[in-house]
């Protein structure tokens, strides 16, 4: 039996703690993809291939009326004034979460800026292994990186952090309970795609995390009949968690 240590105790409704990443190309897509879905998930996050397509803000306030949560995984990424004034325009839309990359001036014009959003610092893709990082030219170890970011984050005063359930154990160790940690690349299965530092529902949330996201494996649901089935299955396996 894994240890319960790091379980989050936070006063997060059950079904929220599984957010969908809704990576489809096109907005009907999107549409037919959450009405499927129903009420198996209660939280979206919504990328670049949705932003892409058009629409986006008009998607975000259609998931708003169903009753939807709404995380914007945008990864504001410019100078400080203009991720402080990117921040400020998605006051408006009601969403939960935001993502924010870069350094400690990129991270505190959004903090400055979030009236109410939570924004999210990016620790390290999970689709980065070791190898990627010493291509981008860090010689340090990926979980030194890992933990840098988390604790500068918390310092500046984001809400927490985008991070593998690698590395997210140390995270919670090091810096608190209120802390948010949202892992991906959650593969319930054998991983067999382009995520490197992957681990499955349980592990992730015995490790630390309060989110987990997922993407793929409900989308193209293998083993069950469809994405509900796949969302349930997963809610299941939360459930029995927290019970």
């Amino acid at each position: 039996m894994p240890s319960d240590k790091l379980l989050s105790n936070k006063d997060i409704p059950m079904n929220d703690r599984l957010i969908f990443a809704l990576d489809v190309p096109g907005i009907s897509e999107a549409k037919e993809l959450v009405t499927e879905l129903g009420d198996s998930i209660q939280f979206y996050k919504m990328g670049l291939e949705l932003f892409m397509a058009g629409d986006y803000f008009d998607l975000v306030q259609w998931l708003r009326d169903q009753g939807k949560k709404v995380f914007v995984d945008l990864k504001f990424f410019d100078v400080p004034q203009t991720v402080r004034s990117a921040v400020r325009q998605l006051t408006r839309y009601g969403v939960s979460f935001a993502t924010v990359h870069g350094n400690d001036a990129i991270l505190k014009a959004a903090v400055e800026a979030k009236d109410g959003i939570g924004i999210l610092a990016v620790t390290v893709l999970t689709s980065l292994d070791q190898a990627d990082m010493e291509d981008l030219g860090f010689k340090a170890d990926i979980k030194d990186v890992v933990r840098s970011r988390a604790r500068r984050a918390l310092q500046i005063g984001c809400d927490g952090v985008i991070s593998s359930g690698l590395e997210a154990p140390d995270i919670r160790r090091e810096t608190g309970e209120g802390f948010i940690i949202i892992t991906p690349g959650i593969r319930p299965a054998a991983n067999i795609d382009d995520q490197k530092r992957t681990v499955d529902v349980e592990e992730a949330f015995y490790n630390g995390a309060d989110y987990i996201v997922v993407g793929r494996p409900i989308k193209e649901h293998p083993g069950h009949e469809s994405a509900r089935a796949a969302a349930l299955a997963i809610q299941e396996r939360i459930a029995r968690i927290f019970r």
